[in-house]
């Protein structure tokens, strides 16, 4: 009987096959991992670089912002100081233009000048209507008689101080002075050279006049250090609003007196002294209802464009409005 040979399933070369896949396995897991591994670190190193790239160029936006904000604050600075500059520059042309605009007046004025020197010669050839009296000298000061007392200020160019353009100070200076002499007034009024009255009034005669109080004197010399209204070159339209508006013949009380602040006269004469004539008639006893003073100002050989005849004109025609009217005229002899 043949014996058979009893096959086993499992034998130790199979077993031997198993154990090298198996730890071939391990080995390609195991080298697997470190591969892995080195791709990670390789990442992780590509990123910190990609990071390290970004703040760099996060650090220089920074600084381009920095560098922004400083050049947009110079801009500012520059801006500013354009406008400063822009700013000074239309206040030397405004300045400027004040200046030839005075000129112009001054060249107006030595117009003018010359046509009434024109009519003055051709007067002198005809028979004068008025014969003006030999007024004699005015005494120094001036009367003090009156409790109304209304002031006419000339606010031509030339009245104005040319680096202010205000009304020249030794002018207020002088109307302060007046004002000094009367410590008490029933009524106090200021009138431009064009007759406009510069603090309002409420009406006319006694209801015109203001109030002589502190603060009334005060508003006076503030109001002229800031009055822009110019006015021509003559104040006999002040003189006229002033005893045609403000003198009350109801009032027996009333003692008008005028004081003219002035430098020029660009008109003749004659009209003005006739017109004055019927406006403060002399009474029986010669005595007038308002008296006119005056105080000249040496301003017109103070200019290149004025001749001095303006000047001259003023002076001869104040000296005489005021002696027949019962005041003086003082003329100053430098500003």
């Amino acid at each position: 009987m043949i014996r058979r040979r009893v096959t086993r399933t499992i034998s130790l070369s199979f077993l031997d096959c198993i154990c090298c896949g198996f730890g071939a396995i391990i080995l390609i897991f195991i080298l697997s991992i470190g591969t892995r591994e080195k791709e990670k670190i390789e990442v992780l190193i590509a990123v910190r670089r990609a990071l390290a790239a970004q703040l760099a160029a996060l650090a220089k936006l920074r600084t381009a912002k920095d560098d922004v904000e400083r050049s947009h604050k110079r801009v500012t600075s520059l801006v500013a100081d354009s406008r400063k500059t822009n700013d000074t520059v239309h206040e030397m042309l405004d300045d400027l233009q004040r200046q030839i605009q005075r000129e112009k007046s001054g060249l107006q004025a030595m117009i003018a000048d010359l046509d009434a020197l024109k009519k003055e010669i051709a007067a002198r050839q005809k028979k004068p209507e008025v014969v003006l009296p030999d007024v004699p000298p005015a005494p120094v000061g001036l009367p003090i008689g009156s409790n109304y007392i209304a002031i006419i200020i000339d606010t031509s160019g030339s009245m104005r101080d040319p680096n202010t353009g205000g009304v020249w100070p030794i002018a207020i200076r002088k109307i302060d002075e007046v004002l000094d002499v009367y410590p008490e007034l029933a009524g106090l009024q200021i009138l431009d050279g064009d007759g406009r009255f510069v603090l309002g009034r409420s009406g006319t005669g006694t209801d015109a006049w203001l109030r002589d109080t502190p603060d009334t004197r005060d508003r006076i010399k503030r109001t002229l250090r800031r009055y822009q209204q110019e006015t021509i070159s003559n104040p006999v339209p002040g003189i006229y609003n002033a005893i045609r508006f403000l003198y009350d013949k109801d009032n027996p009380d009333m003692k008008m007196g005028i004081y003219v602040f002035g430098d020029e006269f660009i008109e003749t004469a004659d009209p003005v002294i006739r017109r004055l004539e019927e406006l403060n008639p002399a009474d029986e006893n010669g005595d007038r209802k308002v008296v006119i003073n005056a105080v000249g100002f040496p301003t017109t050989i103070r200019y290149q464009f004025s001749m001095g005849n303006t000047g001259i004109k003023f002076a001869n025609l104040m000296r005489t409005i005021t002696y027949l009217h019962g005041g003086a005229f003082i003329a100053l002899q430098d500003l």
